[in-house]
């Protein structure tokens, strides 16, 4: 058995969520001086290869440290989705069953091919790997609940589509427009539909209507994602946090066995 490494790199120059502190680290001891050399960080949850746990919007909801082992490593699928998506794009139910079985209980990683935009990617890009990236279809939602999944991940700084964030919905009024610009992409791409899409309820949507229920999700995969070999089909997933206890997210490490 293969494993394949699904993560991001990440340090100081990884882009953090805006608003969100960045990731800061420094020698605190060096070889020459002290016969050692150590490091400290300092950096919020949500940056690089993390999983976030329904603690993260759910006040009582579970956290890192309570996941159940067997959620984090079993049977489960890397869905090629490529060809349908492109800049502001919504991925369906529908366009994963096309491509693959998915099982109730399955992990489920979804490969957009964003992550060649993050910051170590073929084509980094940052604005667009944060501002205009795809996102879930809010039928996504009923969907995962039937398919009963407590894990499934993107390659993406999210799961929630732009508009249903904070760049699509207000960030960046008064200082450069960012979300102006995606509203008025998103207008262009999407017409009349706007409203039935990104509905005011909707904000934040795969976040609140999923952890709840105990489905959560990866953030920022990337690393051996795009190998031919784990292209829609079924293999064994992990995604192994470390055990954060309270934590509502956490750094990990997502692989693919084959």
């Amino acid at each position: 058995m293969k494993p394949y490494d699904l993560s991001q790199p990440l340090n100081q120059d990884f882009p953090f969520w805006p608003y969100y502190p960045p990731f800061e680290v420094k020698y605190i001891k060096r070889k020459a001086e002290h016969g050692v050399n150590a490091q400290y960080i300092m950096t919020s949850n949500h940056m690089g290869t993390h999983l976030d746990a329904p603690r993260h919007f759910v006040t009582n909801g579970m956290t890192i440290d309570q996941i159940p082992m067997d959620w984090l490593y079993g049977p489960g699928v890397i869905v090629d989705l490529r060809d349908e998506m492109d800049e502001l794009a919504i991925y369906t139910p529908e366009m994963i069953e096309a491509r693959v079985e998915v099982r109730d209980g399955d992990i489920l990683f979804l490969h957009t091919g964003w992550h060649r935009y993050a910051q170590f990617g073929d084509e980094a890009d940052e604005e667009k790997y944060i501002h205009r990236h795809p996102g879930a279809h809010p039928s996504m939602v009923d969907w995962l609940l039937k398919k009963k999944i407590h894990i499934w991940g993107v390659d993406e700084v999210s799961t929630d589509h732009p508009m249903n964030l904070p760049i699509g919905r207000f960030l960046g009024k008064g200082m450069h427009g960012h979300c102006d610009k995606v509203q008025k992409a998103c207008r262009e791409k999407f017409g009349d539909r706007m409203d039935e899409l990104f509905p005011d309820e909707a904000y934040q949507l795969t976040h609140n209507a999923l952890f709840p229920h105990n489905c959560m999700h990866v953030e920022n995969l990337g690393g051996d994602l795009a190998a031919p070999e784990l292209q829609n089909q079924r293999l064994t997933l992990g995604v192994f946090p470390w055990k954060f206890k309270g934590g509502e997210a956490a750094f990990c490490r997502a692989v693919a066995f084959v």
